[in-house]
């Protein structure tokens, strides 16, 4: 009887530590995708950011009405560029979204611009990279999803507990910048 009850106790303990192993290198792994796609939007974000000085020095002369969104692009950059958080970049970045978007919405009003072949050329490549970051941030989502519910759940968070694996957060867009841009006419 004795053997029967240390079989199964050390079967049990045999499980127990499987478990644990599979749950950490799930954890780690996950750990690791959402790594890559915060890697992945920083790539495109950087993108953007060397898009953004080419894109006002295009505009500037020709949209005289729009120099404090400009301007407001410009110092979204900036704070994003020196961001020490990835809080705070998310924020930042999130601004340059919104500014980025009611720019090209109001960019439809300038004939002299839309005319522009270099203007257009440089349209296209803001537009491609924002859809880029967009992916990007879907993606980044998803992962940081798996990887949360996989540390809140029962009972892998006692593995993500022990290993000291924490929640993400996800990328989000600020409330203010949730607004389509207005266009007057």
């Amino acid at each position: 009887m004795f053997m029967i009850i240390t079989a199964v106790s050390v079967g049990i303990l045999a499980l127990v530590l499987v478990y644990g192993v599979l749950t950490y290198n799930r954890l780690v792994g996950y750990r690791v995708e959402c790594d890559n796609g915060w890697s992945q939007i920083d790539v495109q974000l950087k993108r953007r950011h060397d898009l953004i000085p080419n894109l006002v020095e295009t505009v500037k002369g020709v949209m005289n009405f729009e120099k404090e969104t400009l301007t407001k692009v410009m110092e979204a950059r900036s704070k994003a560029m020196g961001a020490g958080s990835m809080d705070r970049r998310m924020k930042a970045e999130g601004e340059i979204s919104g500014l980025l978007g009611r720019l090209m919405a109001v960019w439809e009003n300038y004939p002299d611009l839309k005319s522009n072949q270099n203007a257009r050329a440089l349209q296209e490549e803001l537009v491609t990279t924002e859809n880029r970051i967009a992916y990007s941030r879907g993606h980044y989502n998803d992962v940081v999803s798996n990887f949360n519910t996989l540390v809140q759940q029962f009972p892998s968070n006692f593995v993500a507990s022990i290993g000291k694996f924490s929640a993400r957060q996800f990328f989000t867009v600020p409330e203010p910048e949730r607004a389509n841009p207005q266009v007057k006419f």
